[in-house]
């Protein structure tokens, strides 16, 4: 009976961490070419009702291109979002604005 209830807690817990983990995540990717390496890296997770992204991407040259954005939802049906791209030299790009079904 108490082996029983050990594994049944244990099975508990690693169902609880693997939803954590679901929330948030991370990938990574490169690419030879002829011309040199490209590489890029992203990463997001939702929490509390925002969802988030930020991804960053690199050429052959040294040069980079970043992208964060987040996404929450307002009401049922409504949400505002929110994202700013910046490139090789500095310069930015952002927009925001909101949706609904409704």
């Amino acid at each position: 009976m108490n082996r029983s209830f050990l594994v049944f807690s244990l099975s508990g817990l690693v169902s609880l961490a693997m939803v954590a983990q679901a929330a948030a995540w991370t990938r990574t990717s490169s690419t030879t070419t002829p011309r040199g390496t490209y590489s890029s890296a992203a990463a997001g997770g939702c929490a509390g009702g925002t969802c988030s992204r930020s991804a960053v991407a690199t050429g052959a040259y040294g040069g980079s291109v970043s992208r964060s954005g987040s996404v929450t939802q307002t009401a049922p049906g409504s949400y505002s979002y929110s994202r700013t791209t910046t490139g090789p030299y500095g310069n930015s790009v952002s927009r925001s604005g909101s949706v609904s079904r409704y």
